[in-house]
C-alpha cells in the first residue's frame, strides 16, 4: 500500500513537472514570437491582431503564427532569382515616364522601371480572356509558362489541361506552376495528361508535408501566362469556371485581364522564371534557352512590371498605390473585390476626398467572402462620410482589381485592395503610364459603373449590438484574412 502511494506520488510530481515545463516552454516561445512580430515590418493592425491572438490564446495563437504568420523571408529572397531582371537591349525601350514620382517610388521599393514599346489590350470578360488564352496556347512556337493560384477541377480547367497537353506532345516547352493551397484539390490524375505529354507541373511551397522553407501563409497569388517570352496575359482571373470559360455563365465573376506584347512581357517571364526556379529548385537556363527573349517594339504602351511579396525587399505595390493617391489631382477610381485598407491608405483617400478630389470605390454588393463584407463596412462608412462615392456592383461577384488616377496612370493585376495582397502574398501588378491606355481603362470602369448602384447610409439595425460585435470582430480579423 505504501509502495503504491509512493509510486502514485512520484507519477503525480513527474506529470506536474512536465506540465510546468511545457507551460514555461510555451510562454517562452510566445515571448520570442512577440519579439519577432514587433521587429517585422507589418501593418499596425496586422501586428495588433497577431499579438492579441498570441497573448490571449497562446495554445492557438503560437501554432497559427508558426504556420501562417510569416511575411518577409530574407533567406527565401536570397535563394530566388532577383526580381529586378535585366532586360536585353534595355536601351532600345526607354520610357519617358521613368522620372515620374510614382515610378521612382516603385523602383526604390524593389521593382523595375517602366519600359516602352509594348502593346496593351484589355480583356474585359471571362469569355474573352479564355479565347485569348486558348489562342495563344495553340499558336505558341517555343514555350508556354503559366502560373496561377487556382486551377479548377471543372470544364475550364480540363479544357486548359487538354490544350496544354496537346502542345507539349508537339514539343513545345510547357511549364505550369500551381499554388499548393489555391490548387490543393487538384489530383495527380487530373493533371496526368500534362505529365504524360512531357509538360512539367510544379506546386509552389507545398504545405503538406510541412516544410521549413517558409510560412504556409505566403501564397503565390500571381496569375501570369507567357508565350514565347514576349507575349503575356496578366490579371485577376484564375483558370476555373468562376473566372473564365468558352461560353457565358451567369455565375461567372466580373474580372479584368490584359494581353501584353513586347518588353514588359519579357519582364513578366522573368518573374515566372524566378518563381519556377524557387519552387522546383532548378536552374533558370533551360527555361530561358527555349527562345532568346527579345524586346521588339510592339506598340506605344509604357508599362511597369511590379512584383510584390516576401521575395521583394520592400512593398512596391503598396507604396506605389500610396504614391498614386498622393499624386492625384482630379480623380481616384478603385475597383476591388475586397476593400480592407490599412490606416495609411484609408487616411490618404479620406484626405483626398475632403480636398475635393473625386474618390470612387467600386466593390461587389456581395462578395464571395461574407466576412470581408462585414470587415469593409467601417472603411466604406469612413470614406463615404469624407465625401467619397461607393458604388456597389449588383449583377454578381466583382473580382476585378484596378486603380485609375486622373487620366494619366493606372494599375491592374492580381492584387486586391486588402492587407493580405499588399503585405503578405506573392502578387503581380502592371502600372500603366501611357495616357491612351489609361483612358482605355477608364472607359472600362465607366462601363462597369452602369451596372452599379450607389451605396447609401446603412439603415438602423434590428439588432445593433450583435451587428456591431460582428463588424468589430471582422475588423479585428481583417488583417489575417
Amino acid at each position: 500500500m505504501v509502495d503504491d502511494l509512493k509510486e502514485w506520488l512520484a507519477d503525480f510530481i513527474a506529470r506536474g513537472l512536465i506540465a510546468d515545463l511545457i507551460t514555461l516552454a510555451g510562454f517562452g516561445l510566445a515571448l520570442l514570437l512577440v519579439a519577432r512580430l514587433m521587429s517585422q515590418k507589418k501593418a499596425p493592425a496586422n501586428t495588433f491582431a497577431w499579438l492579441l491572438i498570441i497573448v490571449l490564446v497562446p495554445y492557438v495563437g503560437v501554432p497559427l503564427y508558426l504556420l501562417f504568420g510569416g511575411r518577409k523571408l530574407r533567406r527565401l529572397a536570397a535563394r530566388k532569382t532577383p526580381l529586378a531582371p535585366r532586360l536585353p537591349h534595355r536601351s532600345d525601350t526607354p520610357s519617358i515616364f521613368a522620372q515620374r514620382p510614382v515610378a521612382q517610388t516603385i523602383m526604390a521599393s524593389g521593382a523595375g522601371g517602366p519600359v516602352a514599346g509594348n502593346r496593351l489590350q484589355l480583356l474585359m470578360t471571362g469569355e474573352e480572356t479564355f479565347a485569348e488564352l486558348a489562342d495563344q496556347i495553340r499558336n505558341a512556337k517555343h514555350s508556354i509558362h503559366i502560373t496561377t493560384f487556382i486551377l479548377g477541377r471543372d470544364e475550364t480547367g480540363a479544357l486548359i489541361v487538354q490544350l496544354l497537353a496537346a502542345r507539349a506532345r508537339e514539343g513545345i516547352q510547357v511549364c505550369l506552376l500551381l499554388d499548393s493551397v489555391g490548387s490543393m484539390f487538384i489530383t495527380r490524375s487530373f493533371i496526368a495528361p500534362l505529365r504524360l505529354a512531357g509538360a512539367e507541373v510544379i506546386r509552389f511551397m507545398p504545405v503538406l508535408p510541412f516544410t521549413s522553407r517558409g510560412s504556409a501563409n505566403l501564397r503565390n497569388h500571381r496569375k501570369i501566362a507567357i508565350f514565347d517570352h514576349n507575349t503575356a496575359i496578366i490579371g485577376g482571373q484564375n483558370l476555373a469556371d468562376d473566372y473564365m470559360g468558352p461560353t457565358p455563365s451567369k455565375k461567372r465573376f466580373a474580372d479584368l485581364g490584359a494581353l501584353v506584347e513586347g518588353p514588359a512581357a519579357t519582364l513578366l517571364n522573368e518573374v515566372f522564371i524566378a518563381d519556377w526556379c524557387f519552387a522546383s529548385r532548378r536552374p533558370a537556363e533551360p527555361l530561358r534557352a527555349s527562345k532568346p527573349p527579345t524586346s521588339t517594339h510592339r506598340g506605344n504602351a509604357e508599362l511597369q512590371v511590379v512584383a510584390s511579396g516576401p521575395d521583394v525587399p520592400g512593398d512596391p505595390l503598396y507604396e506605389g498605390i500610396i504614391s498614386m493617391i498622393q499624386e492625384a489631382a482630379k480623380s481616384i477610381w478603385i475597383v476591388t473585390p475586397y476593400f480592407i485598407p490599412d490606416d495609411v491608405l484609408l487616411r490618404s483617400l479620406i484626405v483626398k476626398a475632403r480636398a475635393g478630389c473625386e474618390v470612387i470605390l467600386i466593390v461587389p454588393a456581395r462578395s464571395n467572402h461574407p466576412v470581408t463584407d462585414f470587415a469593409r463596412r467601417h472603411y466604406v462608412r469612413e470614406l463615404r462620410q469624407a465625401g467619397g462615392r461607393v458604388l456597389l456592383y449588383s449583377p454578381g461577384m466583382l473580382h476585378s482589381k484596378a486603380v485609375i488616377i486622373d487620366d494619366h496612370i493606372g494599375l491592374l493585376g492580381s492584387a486586391n485592395f486588402d492587407l493580405r495582397s499588399l503585405f503578405v502574398n506573392f502578387e503581380i501588378g502592371l502600372v500603366v503610364h501611357s495616357t491612351a491606355d489609361v483612358v482605355m481603362m477608364k472607359a472600362w470602369a465607366e462601363a462597369l459603373m452602369t451596372h452599379c448602384r450607389e451605396a447609401k447610409a446603412e439603415p438602423p439595425r434590428k439588432y445593433p449590438l450583435l451587428g456591431n460585435i460582428v463588424e468589430d470582430f471582422s475588423r479585428l480579423l481583417a488583417p489575417l484574412l
